[in-house]
């Protein structure tokens, strides 16, 4: 149970402030991956540093494995409460599906994870790049209903393209479990294929939070 266990394991404090308004999740041009973590649950999916467009992105690369990303840091949704990314796929995963467990494979996707005081009550919003589920969709991962997963984009038509995205956070964790977010604690990037054996290719531009939409 790949997510209840990247969850678990969220429990630290690392952050590093632009400024008042903007919290950097990522510098990968200046620093790398320094801050980031690995978390093997299959395999290895093999995230490396490349140059994309004249920046600096990671690249990740996964065959019937699962392993991601993550970076351990404290926030306040209700001051930081919007996430802002880039990423890039070769294209969704095939016989991936959202509803059932062996299908339970993305291409890409990113974590925010919300520890309650004990485990089992640790939340997590999963924004994905859908295999079957409509764009702006949501459901339950396939194996917890504590880690909800919101199809950010869906399918092959953008695919092999740098999209730019924005979720405001405390409005997706209102919906998806019905009351205000409490203390982030952890995010992580993830491109995984254990569960249907296939393999995916993708690319994470910088990450961070910000106090005001775009």
């Amino acid at each position: 149970m790949k997510t209840i266990l990247m969850i678990v394991t969220a429990m630290a404090v690392f952050a590093s402030v632009v400024s008042a308004d903007e919290m950097q999740m990522s510098r990968f041009s200046s620093e790398g991956l320094a801050g980031w973590e690995t978390k093997n649950f299959k395999g290895a999916t093999d995230y490396t540093l490349v140059k994309e467009e004249g920046r600096t992105v990671v690249r990740a690369v996964s065959s019937n494995a699962a392993s991601g990303l993550i970076r351990k840091f404290s926030f306040a949704p209700e001051k930081y409460r919007y996430l802002r990314w880039s990423w890039k796929i070769s294209r969704t995963i095939p016989g991936g599906d959202e509803k059932i467990r062996s299908g339970d494979d993305y291409a890409a996707r990113i974590y925010l994870i919300f520890p309650g005081r004990f485990f089992w009550q640790t939340k997590a919003i999963n924004y994905i790049w859908a295999n079957r589920l409509t764009k702006g969709t949501s459901a339950a991962n396939a194996f917890t209903s504590g880690a909800m997963m919101i199809a950010v984009e869906s399918g092959d038509a953008m695919a092999g393209q740098w999209l730019t995205e924005q979720r405001d956070i405390v409005a997706d964790y209102r919906l998806l479990f019905g009351s205000e977010p409490p203390e982030g604690k952890a995010i992580a990037i993830m491109t995984d294929t254990d569960n249907t054996g296939a393999s995916a290719e993708a690319w994470y531009g910088e990450i961070s939070l910000a106090t005001e939409g775009k």
